[in-house]
């Protein structure tokens, strides 16, 4: 088959560099078109990131895909969308609100950015998950009378909790949750946390990351109604934290359940939808969409990054909550640069693609 033409925006960012290394040799998208800031448009894209000393800002493991490296940077104004059918979008929430409404005007736009979450007529989509939501990016575009949309991925720590709570809402009716997170540093960006910040130490806040956190997960989790989505009835709280670890957010949660569940029922729940999950068979979805551990040392962010390449869910430590009448406590893994970030995204494009969506 024809191979749909992707450009990716804010190219030489660390997200940016995660989408070029996702969609390398992707059999379905192939990149035809990089944009980042004006100090680097105009310059092949190994130049980009080089700086004066000759020092190579990759931060993504493995080597720079043989592709992209003589790619010409572009402004983003310069993009030819005539030539495209899809664009992925790495830019700060910032400039992502006006750079993504112009291209959402001609084409499909994935993004990683928070800028349209929380948009009425804005699906945020977890490929597995909300997939039935999709429709109403048929929606967006009419409201707005665009010939594209805007689809935006969730914050990075509202993956792991969504993946994790579906299941257990559909069967079990989850009416609370509470969670704390452990986040990897990398999911603060270069310019998040620094080293001597984060160096044998724990940052107990994280801006405005919990009011994400309650607001998307109640949103993902919700039903399409008539043309809108109806948030879960469901209560969050949360404590989001930064932790001494480079990458995969960690969360331990608590949640009050309507039906009586135990451990062996989880186990069971999570691998029936590991055998019926919607993305078995798309070029970027995990063997497993969920990993369960029976070992109560697991899971651990070491140990669980490289599982299904990052895109595999970990769940361990489950129990039963003496808090709640009904209810279990659970850790949990999920790699926030891979699943919650661009190869997310570029799965969120498998399914969306699908679908007949683009």
């Amino acid at each position: 088959m024809d191979k749909k033409r992707v450009a990716i925006i804010g190219a030489t960012g660390s997200v940016g560099q995660e989408f070029i290394q996702s969609l390398n040799n992707h059999p379905w998208f192939e990149v035809t078109q990089i944009a980042a800031s004006e100090r680097s448009a105009g310059k092949n894209y190994l130049d980009a990131i080089k700086d004066a000393s000759g020092i190579i800002a990759w931060d993504v493991g493995g080597e720079i895909p043989e592709y992209v490296k003589s790619m010409t940077v572009r402004k983003v104004e310069d993009i030819d969308t005539s030539q495209l059918d899809l664009i992925f979008s790495a830019v700060e929430s910032v400039a992502a609100r006006d750079i993504e409404t112009k291209f959402a005007a001609d084409l499909p736009v994935i993004s990683t950015s928070s800028a349209y979450r929380y948009e009425e007529d804005v699906p945020i989509l977890i490929p597995g998950i909300n997939d039935d939501q999709a429709e109403l990016l048929e929606t967006q575009k009419k409201n707005r009378n665009w010939k594209g949309w805007v689809a935006p991925l969730p914050n990075c720590t509202t993956t792991g909790l969504a993946i994790t709570l579906k299941p257990l809402l559909e069967k079990y009716g989850a009416k609370k949750v509470m969670m704390t997170s452990m986040q990897a540093i990398s999911g603060g960006g270069k310019s998040g946390v620094s080293a001597m910040g984060i160096t044998d130490n724990i940052i107990p806040y994280i801006p405005k990351e919990e009011g994400k956190v309650r607001l998307e997960t109640k949103k993902i989790l919700g039903k399409l109604q008539d043309g809108k989505i109806i948030d879960a009835d469901i209560k969050v709280s949360c404590t989001c934290t930064r932790v001494p670890v480079i990458d995969g957010h960690t969360e331990s949660v608590f949640v009050e359940t309507s039906e009586d569940i135990d451990p062996q029922k989880a186990k069971e729940l999570y691998g029936e939808y590991n055998k019926q999950i919607s993305v078995v068979g798309l070029p970027s979805a995990p063997k497993d969409y969920y990993a369960f551990h029976d070992d109560p040392t697991r899971p651990q962010p070491r140990m669980e990054r490289a599982v299904g390449d990052g895109m595999t869910t970990t769940i361990g430590r489950v129990e039963k909550e003496e808090l709640f009448d009904k209810g279990l406590k659970y850790m949990l893994f999920s790699h926030n640069k891979k699943m919650g970030s661009a190869k997310g995204a570029v799965l969120l494009g498998e399914m969306l693609y699908k679908k007949g969506k683009i």
